[in-house]
């Protein structure tokens, strides 16, 4: 799966199973690990995030539980020894079974014992390496045939927070803030939450509502519309979600009730369940953004290779240098060979950040293909027909 996402720019994220928690609480195993998942598929594969687990508090199991955030901190241990840890962040996604209340939002609070124990140590863990916390919500949960509206985002009464005197009018952002409450409890309102998994069945059984194919559609249509869409919720206004719908294929062996195997947006015949406007006949879909200074990861067009004669990649005029040096760090903690760029180097001169960052970012370029989006590095890219060569400096 990994090498299939090679060369598109597609952001990647991956997960450490839970029974090796307590095995990468040892550095020699999380850099084992590093070298055996991570490396082998980078910078072909955008990799961008990896989680430590699934839902662990969930899970009851102390051994899992308390060693959770140094199995954390280990790997990002392990991924900074290779200079990965600015590309590649650690995190860990969570139920909402985190949370002791959650209604009214503004009396969000974690469950006691988790809070100060993990949750406190966990939050400082992500602040200090930029990483964000995330979540799972499910409106589809937590609602019954009276709340339907509310949680499929249609017009519907509201729900009023007599603490905040704000008032809610769809359920996943009354489940955001009460996270974002109960981390604002442990000082930690800034901490960038991601909903990590979401989405609704398309079956289930007799005594659920809302379960069909055309319900389904309609909440995942409207949650990207939602997310993306700058409002933000009460608490948290004028801002986006990274967001992950829950899930790419029904999970037909899956047990439990039956609204558990039909989650997907496919069937596993690999058939569309429905179509939420994202089904196109080429590649024209963007994708989450990478979380590094390197290239854009939301190509408009198909992402294979073109042929249109040789093309190099150079900084574009005007450029701030921070930006370009953050280029600059990006590809040469790839592994890619920047020695030409290092003093003595061929390209050492001029020894300018702008002249440095485009021997680096056509580095990239020419290593992944020369797609337009491998070019683009957050639009400080551009791409040029005339070879920057120059004296024994050659691109």
């Amino acid at each position: 799966m990994l090498k299939a996402f090679a060369h598109t720019g597609i952001s990647i994220i991956i997960t450490v199973p839970d029974d090796q928690i307590p095995h990468l609480t040892k550095l020699s195993f999380a850099q084992q690990w590093v070298k055996t998942f991570v490396q082998p598929y980078i910078p072909a594969t955008n990799i961008t995030r990896i989680l430590v687990g699934n839902e662990v508090l969930a899970t009851a199991n102390k051994l899992l539980i308390g060693n959770l955030v140094l199995a954390m901190e280990t790997l990002h241990e392990a991924l900074a020894g290779e200079t990965l840890d600015h590309l590649i962040k650690v995190s860990t996604p969570h139920s909402l079974g985190i949370l002791s209340t959650s209604s009214p939002p503004s009396t969000g609070k974690f469950r006691q014992g988790y809070d100060t124990h993990v949750l406190k140590p966990m939050l400082g863990f992500l602040r200090s390496t930029g990483s964000p916390f995330m979540i799972n919500p499910y409106p589809f949960f937590g609602c019954s045939a009276d709340t339907l509206d509310y949680a499929l985002f249609r017009p519907n009464p509201g729900a009023f927070d007599e603490t905040t005197r704000l008032t809610y009018t769809n359920m996943l952002d009354g489940q955001l803030d009460a996270i974002y409450s109960a981390m604002a409890l442990l000082g930690f309102p800034d901490i960038d939450i991601v909903i990590a998994e979401t989405g609704w069945p398309s079956n289930g059984d007799a005594n659920q509502v809302g379960v069909d194919a055309e319900t389904a559609a309609e909440f995942n249509r409207k949650l990207i519309e939602h997310v993306s869409s700058g409002v933000g919720t009460p608490l948290m206004p004028n801002r986006t979600f990274e967001a992950y719908i829950f899930a790419l294929f029904n999970e037909n062996l899956k047990p439990g009730p039956t609204c558990e195997r039909n989650f997907g947006l496919f069937r596993p015949d690999m058939t569309p369940v429905y179509d939420i406007g994202i089904l196109r006949p080429t590649a024209t879909a963007s994708y989450p953004s990478n979380s590094g200074p390197g290239p854009a990861a939301a190509p408009t067009a198909s992402p294979l290779p073109r042929s249109r004669g040789k093309q190099w990649c150079v900084a574009r005029p005007g450029a701030q240098q921070e930006a370009l040096q953050g280029n600059i760090d990006y590809v040469c903690g790839l592994g890619l060979d920047c020695s030409s760029i290092q003093e003595g180097g061929p390209c050492f001169e001029p020894n300018t950040v702008q002249a440095h960052a485009a021997y680096a970012m056509n580095l990239y370029y020419q290593a992944m293909g020369r797609t337009d989006f491998d070019c683009d590095f957050r639009q400080t890219g551009s791409i040029t027909h005339v070879d920057p060569s120059y004296g024994s400096c050659k691109y």
